[in-house]
């Protein structure tokens, strides 16, 4: 019970994290339509996520690894089509300039979104399962 709590409040943190940091991945509702997202992305990872990574060993294997992004990707696909509160827009990245770094601005297509969201709950949440072991 502990270790399913864990995990829920890590989902929850994560999801909170990233639509704060990424307005391409919204919520409407308030809190009630992200304690349901969380709930919904806590099962989606705990059912579908092992399937499609079973599903996709190949391509896993081809890749080194790097197709496991993608399974996260339809995992959280797969939450904005489980949960209508939760929705992919497009997102407009102003840009980002500092001695002599510059990121150019960036528009970022419902899809795009979808990967740079899921590489950050992915950051986000092997950081917090590491942290609280």
């Amino acid at each position: 019970m502990k270790k399913l709590l864990r995990y829920f409040l890590i989902n929850l943190v994560s999801l909170l994290a990233t639509t704060k940091i990424i307005s391409g991945l919204t919520y409407t509702g308030g809190f009630k339509s992200l304690f349901i997202g969380a709930v919904a992305f806590m099962l989606i990872n705990w059912l579908l996520v092992p399937l499609l990574k079973i599903l996709f060993l190949p391509l896993n294997m081809l890749t080194l690894g790097l197709f496991a992004w993608i399974t996260n990707v339809i995992a959280l696909y797969a939450l904005t089509t489980i949960v209508p509160e939760f929705q992919l827009v497009p997102y407009t990245f102003a840009g980002y300039f500092y001695n002599g770094l510059m990121i150019p601005p960036l528009e970022l297509s419902p899809f795009l979104v979808a990967i740079a969201a899921s590489f950050l709950i992915g950051l986000i949440t092997h950081f917090l399962q590491w942290f609280s072991h």
